[in-house]
């Protein structure tokens, strides 16, 4: 079980060491000397032009869990994307096809090429199960991929995401690296110094987009955001029982200098997924990235003070 009671000083600093106001994710502003390309084009439109933030709904999990529970109809997971400002949509290439016409023009599809089941030995490993012509056939905006770090089939992984991303790159398509610790060499999968390693991996190998659990301990995160020259989005992770606690902890990561979440699993398997759907894109889009994070009343709180554990925000890993 991971706790994270820190001074409020240094949630503080944790939180000054995001982003500066210019380094937000505005691709609606074309800038200086850069060629507008299409991967440029296409990662623009991933992100919200008031809020430079993005929200991804994620629906790939069947390949892996099968008949998960809260995933059983996707067209009427997809359906709640109308009228929400919801920037993006990872699915398989079989709910693309079927689906993806009937999405609203302003969500992006993601095309995730990656797969593996829980039932293989490993259960972590992932390998491409779709090319990069058939994402584009289907009309993806932007491609994903999986890496599990820390485990026998760590090489193959990240070969595969090596030449999926260059075919991908060379097609105009925005790469989204989904990278997480998992396997036998990996005693906690939430360590924040692997959760950073994670982020800097994304950026060192060209990945267009990233995606990583949030660690808890905002001044490593915020260290390694802050480092990453890649826009660095958090994913939810399995679903929890406490929605409430679960925004707080995703509310800390973006004032750690998140560019947005990509949750799919306490969304979908919320009992009521809309409303969750909806506070979490109000929570993403009301803050501005790189606007001071700590409010007013910060300050009436002792600087030496501990933040009291229902305040962290942070989600006792199972």
């Amino acid at each position: 079980m991971i706790r994270n009671v820190m001074p409020r000083t240094r949630l503080r600093q944790a939180a000054k060491s995001a982003p500066a106001p210019d380094r937000i994710y505005n691709f609606h502003q074309t800038r200086r000397g850069m060629d507008m390309t299409g991967i440029y084009r296409r990662l623009g439109r991933l992100f919200d032009p008031s809020s430079g933030r993005a929200v991804i709904l994620p629906l790939d999990h069947g390949v892996g869990e099968g008949m998960l529970p809260g995933l059983e109809a996707i067209s009427v997971l997809l359906g709640m994307l109308d009228g929400r400002n919801v920037q993006g949509v990872v699915l398989n290439k079989g709910p693309a096809r079927v689906h993806g016409a009937d999405l609203p023009l302003s969500v992006n599809v993601i095309v995730q090429l990656s797969g593996g089941t829980k039932h293989a030995l490993p259960p972590y490993g992932r390998t491409v199960v779709c090319s990069v012509g058939e994402a584009l056939r289907l009309g993806a905006d932007a491609v994903s991929l999986q890496i599990n770090v820390g485990n026998d089939l760590e090489e193959r992984m990240l070969a595969d995401f090596g030449a999926m991303a260059d075919e991908a790159h060379l097609a105009g398509l925005p790469v989204f690296a989904i990278i997480a610790p998992r396997g036998g060499h990996i005693v906690n999968e939430m360590d924040p110094s692997l959760i950073s390693h994670c982020i800097r991996l994304g950026a060192e190998l060209g990945a267009d987009l990233i995606g990583v659990p949030y660690s808890g301990d905002p001044v490593s995160f915020a260290e390694a955001v802050d480092a990453s020259a890649t826009p660095v989005l958090v994913t939810g992770g399995p679903g929890r029982g406490d929605f409430p606690r679960f925004l707080s902890a995703m509310d800390e990561a973006l004032r750690c200098g998140a560019a947005g979440l990509c949750v799919g699993r306490n969304i979908f398997q919320n009992p009521d997924p809309g409303e969750a759907l909806e506070l979490l894109v109000n929570m993403v889009h009301g803050m501005r990235a790189g606007d001071d994070p700590l409010s007013a009343d910060a300050e009436t709180e002792p600087a030496s003070g501990a933040l009291p554990e229902a305040e962290t925000g942070v989600i006792p890993q199972e």
